[in-house]
């Protein structure tokens, strides 16, 4: 019987051991998920900051691209090509009178 006992007893000292390793490994494996989770929840912030940066310069440039384009409809009117004869070139049209200021 006392051999039983001392069997018996190495077991649970055996499954305590096991037990502690077993807690011991389920503990670190937590630590670093939750390490590795900080560090995932980071790099997302720093994608949607940088999202909404390219969103805003996307707008710019839309807002930039309409420009051009009522710009690229105005230069095409006869008025603007007429206005920028007159100042560039110094167009004149039959029967019209020039003045222009003396220079001192």
């Amino acid at each position: 019987m006392a051999r039983r006992r001392r069997v018996a007893y190495r077991k649970r000292a055996q499954n305590r051991l096991g037990m502690f390793l077993v807690s011991l490994v389920v503990v670190l494996i937590m630590i670093s998920v939750a390490i590795k989770g900080v560090e995932l929840r980071q790099k997302v912030d720093a994608k949607a900051a940088e999202i909404e940066r390219l969103e805003a310069q996307i707008e710019d440039q839309r807002k930039r691209s309409e420009e051009i384009e009522r710009f690229g409809k105005e230069t095409q009117t006869k008025g603007y090509i007429e206005n920028i004869a007159r100042e560039k070139l110094g167009l004149v049209y039959e029967g019209e009178i020039l003045f222009k200021q003396n220079e001192k």
